[in-house]
């Protein structure tokens, strides 16, 4: 890749059953927020919506530099990690999870940078062969409000950087403010690092050794709430940079 090429950055996009009270359509539909891809642009990259067609996944990563796996009001099925039955609270959306499965397993054999966003972040944990907590209060009675009352905008809560890791050397601090809304939470990273937990001990970021750029985060991280948030960007489109096509 020249160096004046911005790195071509994939997003996947969540997915919207027809309307049928007058919502945006009487159709299936893709959606994602602005700030992905505002964010993506004002780092240096050029963002692309990426579908959910699991076919087509080793395509569509060959020719992307990076890859970003996007959160969503969704759950990865248990049965992927091995916990059954389902929480009552569980709500799943296969076909999303198919390709997003597939197209981070094609990102991770081609040595693309990526970064997994709240639903990416255990999405990621599970691919490496990580479990979830189905959740939280059920195995944290004394959990913090991982789905804040406040605005996703504004910070929730903290997070402890663990030193040593890519995390504490690209964000450059032990702690960082953070939103949160999630109601699960990564158990066991697998093959990946734990490099975050919350004051209750949630885990909230992983990364895994070795690879140029793997990293998946709890919170949104394209909400900008701390000048780590544009840092994790800025470390994905840097390493797009030195890895791409």
């Amino acid at each position: 890749m020249t160096p004046s090429r911005a790195p071509l950055i994939g997003i996947t996009l969540d997915s919207e059953p027809p309307s049928t009270t007058g919502g945006y359509s009487r159709f299936a539909w893709y959606a994602l927020r602005q700030n992905y891809m505002d964010m993506i642009s004002a780092c240096g990259g050029l963002p692309v919506a990426v579908g959910h067609d699991a076919a087509q996944a080793g395509q569509m990563v060959a020719r992307l530099d990076g890859l970003v796996i996007t959160g969503g009001a969704f759950d990865v099925p248990p049965d992927l990690y091995g916990d059954e039955p389902p929480h009552a609270t569980v709500q799943t959306k296969p076909r999303r999870t198919a390709a997003e499965m597939a197209l981070l397993g094609e990102g991770l054999a081609l040595g693309r940078p990526v970064l997994g966003i709240c639903g990416g972040m255990q999405l990621l944990a599970v691919l490496l062969g990580g479990r979830l907590v189905q959740h939280i209060p059920d195995t944290y009675p004394a959990a913090l409000a991982h789905e804040q009352p406040n605005p996703r905008d504004e910070a929730g809560h903290v997070v402890h950087v663990t030193p040593g890791t890519q995390l504490a050397r690209l964000v450059g601090c032990d702690t960082l403010a953070v939103n949160s809304s999630h109601h699960q939470a990564v158990a066991d990273a697998g093959r990946g690092v734990v490099c975050a937990t919350a004051p209750d001990g949630v885990v909230e970021a992983i990364e895994l050794p070795g690879h140029p750029f793997c990293m998946g985060v709890q919170w949104h991280p394209e909400f900008g709430i701390s000048a780590g948030d544009r840092l994790l960007f800025e470390g994905l489109i840097d390493a797009a940079r030195q890895t791409g096509t």
